[in-house]
């Protein structure tokens, strides 16, 4: 008889509303509605075509912006479809990590023309017209020539060499062109300086 009060007095005793003891993390748990609002950002759709017009620019203008950042990381995604390739990426390092002689063009041409645009005497200008058009003009035009069917049978038969079992359609040209190209003005840009070194990388 005393046992079961006793029990019972036990069981009655009501538990303290502050119960000092932590329950879970000691915060409440926020919804997952409100959640997401965070997690979301408004999007206010255009009230017009003009608007929408420049929405679309705007997005377009960002989109250029970030396939140029990866074209200047290497990044081959971002690339045009044709500097895409294994076979394209051998031309141009191939071609980056060599001095050419056909790379000098453009500046010897730029030489040139400032040459002829400078009111030099007319003794001097014969000079000039002499030594630099009558002769240096035909031999870079030689040099030129022949460093572009060097460059173009060399990067074909070794990427022949090195991917079998890919096409070697238009590689000859696509070097020699990139060797024309004065070196800081490449696109994409050089991966390796001449001599075979890796090149500093933009960030």
């Amino acid at each position: 008889m005393l046992r079961r009060r006793s029990q019972t007095s036990v069981d009655d005793t009501p538990v303290p509303a502050d119960d000092p003891k932590p329950q879970g993390k000691g915060r409440p748990t926020p919804k997952r509605r409100d959640a997401e609002g965070r997690r979301r950002q408004p999007v206010t759709a255009p009230g017009n075509r003009k608007e929408a017009y420049q929405q679309m620019k705007t997005r377009q203008a960002a989109e250029r912006a970030r396939a140029r950042e990866g074209m200047l990381r290497g990044e081959e995604k971002y690339f045009p479809v044709r500097d895409r390739g294994p076979v394209r990426k051998f031309a141009r390092d191939w071609v980056d990590s060599r001095r050419v002689v056909s790379q000098y063009f453009l500046p010897f041409s730029l030489v040139i023309l400032l040459l002829t645009w400078i009111p030099f005497p007319i003794e001097v200008r014969n000079y000039i017209y002499f030594g630099v058009i009558t002769i240096g003009w035909p031999v870079m035009m030689v040099g030129v020539l022949f460093t572009s069917v060097w460059v173009s049978w060399k990067v074909k038969r070794l990427a022949a060499e090195k991917f079998p079992n890919e096409s070697m359609k238009g590689i000859g040209f696509y070097a020699a062109m990139r060797a024309l190209q004065i070196r800081k003005l490449r696109f994409p840009p050089p991966q390796f300086l001449p001599g075979g070194k890796p090149a500093p990388q933009k960030k």
